[in-house]
C-alpha cells in the first residue's frame, strides 16, 4: 500500500484531496495545525498528525511519524490581499514562510527517502494567479510563483533518481475556507488612497469567478499528477485556471 502525506487538511483542496486517496486504498497521512480527528472517514489506513511547515522540529516529526513517503502533496498556504504600497512586512514574511518556505522544507524532508529507494512524487499546490498580474495579491502571488520556479528546477534534479516533481495551479476556489482567512488578512479596505479602488477591484474580481474551482478539480489533478507519469510540469485544476493556462500560452 502507498502513502501519501498531505499539507494543509484542515479545510478545502488538501481535505478533499485527503478523502480522494482513502477513498482509493491509499494510506493517508494528514497533517495540519491542529489535529482533528473528525474530518475525514474513520480508516486503519488514515494517519492524523500535526504539522506546522514553519517549524523546523514539527517538519522533522512530521515526516519520521510518517514513515515511508510515496507521495508528498504541499497544500498548506494562505492569502492576505493588500495594495503593494500597504503590505505590512510581517505579513509578507509570514506568506513566504508558510507559502514558499515551507514548501521547500517539507520536500527536502522527504527526498532523502525518496532518493534512496528510487521512486516518488512530489506534488506542489500553487496558484493559477501566477499566470497573469492581478492586483492586491503581489506578495501572495510571488510565493507561489516562487515555488513554480522552485519545482522547474527541482523536477529537472530529480528525474535522474526516478523522481518526479508537478504543479497543480488551482483557479479561485468558491468552495474552500482560503476566501474567507484572505479577507480576515485584507488590509487597506478603508484607507483613503486606495480604498475604493480595492473595494471596486474585490466587486469586480467576485463578478468575473464564475463557479470557480471546486476542492474536487484540485483532488483530480493532484491524483492525475501522482498517478500519470506522462502528466505535464504544469497542471491547471479547474476551468478557469485551464482557462488562464490556455490565455498565458
Amino acid at each position: 500500500m502507498k502513502t501519501v502525506l498531505i499539507t494543509g487538511c484542515s479545510s478545502g483542496f488538501g481535505l478533499e484531496t485527503a478523502r480522494h486517496f482513502l477513498a482509493r486504498d491509499w494510506r493517508v497521512v494528514a497533517t495540519m495545525r491542529t489535529p482533528r480527528d473528525d474530518l475525514l472517514p474513520a480508516s486503519a489506513n488514515l494517519l492524523v498528525l500535526p504539522l506546522d511547515v514553519t517549524d523546523p522540529e514539527s517538519v522533522r516529526a512530521a515526516v519520521a511519524g510518517a514513515g515511508e513517503v510515496d507521495v508528498l502533496v504541499n497544500n498548506a498556504g494562505f492569502g492576505a490581499p493588500a495594495p503593494f504600497e500597504l503590505m505590512d512586512m510581517e505579513t509578507v514574511r509570514r506568506l513566504f514562510e508558510t507559502n514558499t518556505f515551507g514548501t521547500i522544507a517539507m520536500a527536502q524532508a522527504v527526498l532523502p527517502q525518496m532518493r534512496a529507494r528510487g521512486s516518488g512524487v512530489i506534488v506542489n499546490v500553487t496558484s493559477s494567479a501566477t499566470y497573469r498580474p492581478l492586483p492586491l495579491i503581489g506578495a501572495y502571488r510571488a510565493s507561489k510563483a516562487a515555488v513554480n520556479a522552485i519545482t522547474e528546477s527541482l523536477a529537472a534534479e530529480i528525474a535522474q533518481f526516478g523522481l518526479r516533481a508537478h504543479l497543480v495551479l488551482p483557479g479561485s476556489s468558491g468552495d474552500t475556507r482560503f476566501r474567507e482567512s484572505a479577507r480576515r488578512g485584507l488590509r487597506g479596505i478603508d484607507d483613503a488612497v486606495y480604498g475604493r479602488f480595492m473595494q471596486d477591484t474585490i466587486a469586480r474580481m467576485a463578478d468575473s469567478v464564475g463557479p470557480g474551482t471546486r476542492s474536487t478539480d484540485v483532488a483530480q489533478a493532484v491524483w492525475r499528477a501522482t498517478n500519470d507519469p506522462a502528466a505535464p510540469l504544469y497542471i491547471p485544476a479547474g476551468a478557469d485556471a485551464e482557462e488562464w493556462a490556455r490565455e498565458a500560452g
